[in-house]
């Protein structure tokens, strides 16, 4: 693997104190912009206020979203910083392999969700996926997994926290902890206010200003570098070809095995991502009929493919381009003038944009934080308030009182928030941390509802320690490597893996415990009888049709369209 050193024309600490003055340059227009972002997302939360008048239009947006409003939502609930400067850095960090948590990573899955896995949660009526689990299992893998999904999106938003700050601070020079309160309360407000509804139509409006304020980066940098292939010939092959270079774990930045991609990103995590993972679902739930539902991550899956040019094509553009070695995040904090990978997307958007243009983008880049911020809000306010509030703790409250706890669980989630973000602080990289969270919580989720929805003889109490023994083995093994550097080797099959390889082998290990407990302790555990499956597993469930409508309008047919424009994607990358 080449070295990522660059030849610097001054001393790290002047050359990051020039990148550091012209971030902060920033005009009049490009203040009024973001101040007029800011108010507007403020004003359709209160517009929307007078509409959320029960539990269900806070929760579930009144279930009366268009399939286009959903998918749209759906896709940009996931489009927070995690995408704008989270896999920028890891493009950085690892080259065009981090392509793979769009196209293997999310594309199969999410058109799984929409063909075959919508149905079931649509019909059930489920509020969430531990809703689900509550009439496929029982209260006990339901409270597990509310508690587990819970804890996440906390985790998780801080992410966001954090990276809208780091944003703040190294664009416009505010402080940190300034910019970390300014967001939370933004998201607060508008979240608060209109509940789920006023989510989904901000991250709508988020989903455009990110394509426009983001857009002018890839193209500016393509021009510059003089086309694709003189930006391969800059930063080498084993950065521009996505899947040629994974036949051995030492011929990769990643560190990773094509085993690692195929197996734990492309079926555990993103499978258990995009299909159980509560945040995106419930944009989805909120489709107004079945079909919508299921045209809705079809839909989101068609523009996911796009999203690595304004995304993934910056970082790599930086690592080809900028003039100082970006560092991991811990090393950037201990060293004065240094940048971290997580800041590629900034340093290029200051190398591109004057005054106006560098209003929009970060404009763009702060309604990307603020929807990943309040997806995680919205979701968790939803679970709690459903699946541990209302079961556990208050069974008999009007849904007036519901409405009022969804509120309020909203505003103490944002500043339970405000300490995770902290936290994010001290990994070395945004998305290592990211996916280790999944790879604790959602990979081992996975496989309890896949059983669930696929398997008549999966029991209750299968399903329950199926669900703990892969959430506390994926805890294990990292603590594991924690403590020693060597047992990678074992989780990762490498002793040359990297964070990233780690994550995806850990995911898939504790997928297969869950699935091994789930089945063994089903087989000696009585099930439920199968009129009580009705709605909830294949097999026991009639699924309703879809009426009399073309087949050229049918969720399986674009399902076939996007599936085929994918295959072309790899193989052109390649």
């Amino acid at each position: 693997m080449p070295s990522l050193a660059f030849s610097l024309p001054l001393p790290l600490p002047l050359a990051a104190e020039a990148v550091t003055q012209k971030l902060v340059t920033l005009g009049i227009s490009d203040i009024l912009i973001i101040v007029g972002y800011f108010a507007m997302v403020l004003g359709i939360g209160w517009y929307l206020k007078k509409q959320t008048t029960t539990s269900e239009d806070f929760f579930m947006a009144g279930r009366e979203m268009t399939a286009w409003i959903a998918g749209l939502s759906f896709l940009s609930a996931n489009l927070g910083s995690l995408e704008l400067m989270g896999w920028a850095g890891a493009a950085y960090q690892y080259g065009i392999l981090a392509t793979h948590w769009y196209w293997i990573g999310a594309i199969p899955a999410m058109l799984f969700l929409g063909i075959v896995m919508m149905p079931f949660y649509y019909i059930s009526k489920t509020h969430s996926v531990p809703g689900y689990l509550q009439l496929r299992f029982g209260e006990d893998s339901r409270a597990f997994a509310a508690i587990s999904f819970a804890f996440m999106t906390i985790l998780m938003s801080g992410v966001n926290m954090f990276s809208m700050a780091k944003v703040m601070e190294i664009v416009l020079g505010w402080d940190l902890n300034f910019s970390i309160w300014v967001s939370s309360i933004t998201v607060a407000a508008y979240v608060a206010l209109g509940g789920l509804k006023s989510a989904i139509f901000n991250e709508v409006l988020q989903f455009m200003l990110i394509w426009a304020g983001a857009a002018l980066i890839p193209i500016m940098g393509m021009i510059e570098v003089g086309g694709w292939a003189n930006l391969q010939a800059k930063i080498g092959a084993e950065y521009t070809h996505a899947w040629s270079t994974l036949g051995s774990f030492q011929d990769n930045p990643m560190g990773i095995h094509w085993t690692g991609i195929v197996f734990g990103l492309g079926f555990v995590i993103s499978f258990g991502y995009w299909t159980t993972d509560f945040l995106v679902v419930q944009r989805v739930l909120a489709a107004k009929d079945l079909r919508s539902a299921k045209m809705a991550p079809i839909i989101g899956a068609a523009f996911k493919m796009a999203v690595p040019l304004i995304v993934i094509l910056p970082g790599l553009l930086g690592l080809g381009l900028l003039d100082v070695k970006l560092v991991p995040e811990s090393v950037a904090k201990v060293t004065p003038g240094a940048h971290s990978y997580n800041e590629v997307l900034p340093l290029m958007m200051a190398r591109y944009m004057g005054p106006g243009l560098l209003g929009l983008g970060i404009t763009a880049l702060i309604a990307g934080f603020m929807a990943g911020m309040a997806g995680n809000v919205s979701a968790f306010a939803t679970v709690w308030t459903y699946d541990i509030y209302r079961p556990f703790l208050n069974k008999k409250a009007s849904d007036g009182h519901y409405l009022a706890m969804g509120r309020w669980c909203t505003i103490i989630g944002i500043f339970v928030s405000i300490g995770t973000a902290y936290i994010v602080m001290r990994s070395e990289s945004i998305m290592d941390y990211v996916q280790a969270l999944f790879s604790f919580f959602i990979a081992p989720l996975f496989g309890t509802v896949i059983l669930g929805m696929l398997w008549k003889r999966a029991t209750p109490a299968g399903g329950f320690w199926g669900l703990v023994a892969g959430t506390v083995s994926s805890i294990l093994m990292w603590v594991w490597v924690l403590f020693d550097e060597k047992a990678i080797q074992y989780v990762a099959l490498s002793p040359h893996a990297k964070p990233m390889a780690e994550n995806m082998y850990r995911a898939l290990w504790s997928w297969i415990i869950c699935v091994a407990v789930t089945v063994i302790v089903s087989l000696y555990t009585r099930p439920k009888p199968e009129e009580e499956l009705a709605g909830l597993v294949y097999g026991s469930t009639t699924i309703p049709g879809e009426g009399d409508v073309p087949f050229w309008l049918r969720p399986i047919f674009w399902a076939g369209v996007v599936a085929a424009i994918f295959v072309a994607l790899n193989v052109i990358f390649w």
